[in-house]
């Protein structure tokens, strides 16, 4: 296959350690997510999330293209476009790292304070770049009111995508009304909202054996099939028909599974499903829905149940669930045998039209 300019629909920036330490209000600093060395242990808090320790000496030893994407991610943009070159990428979503946590307060001010600083650190960074930069504003659920305006405050400031969290915890599930506020603004906006695996949530629950493997699929990737069917199944898209989200980092193959069967569950369980819907669940995602995928082969066979519309890759950089900067090659055996228009519209299309790059 011949080399196909990129868009990575799933890239992270790793934000300094001291961001939020150093911008917060006053008020919120002794609260901000920090890293400190406790008897040998390195430990970062975040509120609301289990501490997470690493000891100095740990076993794990990174080395080769491990260190290399432990080095990488950072905002230093000439080196993350020569990192990205390298993979074939000419252009990226950006979400945070440690900002992924923030929705895990239980304090809505708190939170807000912190989109705040992350949503005006990223603009700093990543604004002059707009051809190979399309930055994702963070937005707390808490108070929609406060999330409609920054939204408003965050897309004028030039984000071309907002991201909340993918489970709302104590607060109402996404098919409330209460949210309708906050579709509205952002489908005004005409931005998409944005769904990031693992957020709102602690993603890491599962301690015990083969708990690597099933909090990454179970309670990170997961969360994909709950959006998709939230929105779809409930309304919220019949309401809002120009609202585009997408899961990220959820993986795709899945989505054959759900739209097939939200369609069969629709159809079969009619004396109990409210609302009564003009169009099919998964008609909904094929006009409106998107999954971002790295290495998914099986979601790309499945194209022919869910629409190449659906679909967005991404490399994931720098995390080490990742392709980079192995993307060609993965898009090369992943795409093996589907046509060449098809596999530009799923590895850079579709971005380009959402992101507006």
């Amino acid at each position: 296959m011949q080399r196909i300019p990129i868009i990575s629909a799933d890239s992270h920036v790793n934000e300094p350690e001291n961001l939020w330490a150093e911008r917060l209000p006053a008020i919120y600093r002794e609260r901000a997510p920090r890293v400190v060395e406790e008897d040998g242990v390195v430990v970062r808090y975040i509120e609301g999330m289990r501490p997470r320790r690493n000891k100095k000496n740990a076993s794990v030893k990174w080395d080769g293209e491990d260190l290399e994407r432990m080095q990488s991610g950072g905002y230093d943009l000439a080196k993350r476009m020569k990192d990205q070159d390298r993979d074939g990428v000419v252009g990226e979503i950006i979400y945070p790292s440690l900002g992924l946590f923030i929705f895990l307060s239980s304090d809505d001010a708190f939170q807000m304070a912190q989109a705040k600083v992350y949503n005006d650190w990223l603009m700093e960074i990543f604004k002059p770049q707009p051809k190979r930069f399309a930055p994702v504003a963070l937005i707390p659920i808490g108070d929609i009111p406060a999330a409609v305006a920054e939204v408003q405050r965050a897309v004028k400031m030039g984000h071309r995508g907002v991201s909340v969290p993918c489970q709302t915890g104590e607060r109402p599930p996404y098919n409330s009304p209460v949210y309708d506020p906050l579709w509205a603004a952002i489908q005004d906006a005409d931005v998409p909202v944005n769904f990031h695996a693992g957020t709102g949530h602690e993603p890491r629950d599962e301690r015990g054996p083969g708990g690597a493997v099933i909090n990454y699929l179970l309670q990170a990737q997961g969360d994909g099939p709950r959006i998709v069917t939230y929105l779809c199944a409930s309304g919220v898209l019949e309401r809002f028909p120009k609202l585009q989200f997408i899961t990220v980092e959820t993986g795709s193959a899945w989505l054959a599974w759900i739209l097939t069967h939200m369609d069969h569950i629709y159809q079969k369980h009619h004396m109990w499903v409210s609302p009564k819907l003009p169009m099919a669940p998964s008609e909904y995602c094929r006009r409106q829905g998107h999954v971002t995928f790295q290495d998914d082969p099986v979601g790309v066979v499945a194209r022919q149940f869910t629409g190449v519309q659906t679909l967005m890759w991404g490399n994931d950089y720098p995390h080490h669930e990742g392709t980079w900067p192995h993307s060609q090659e993965a898009i090369a055996s992943m795409f093996k045998g589907v046509p060449l228009e098809e596999t530009k519209q799923i590895v850079n299309g579709n971005a380009a039209k959402l992101f507006k790059f």
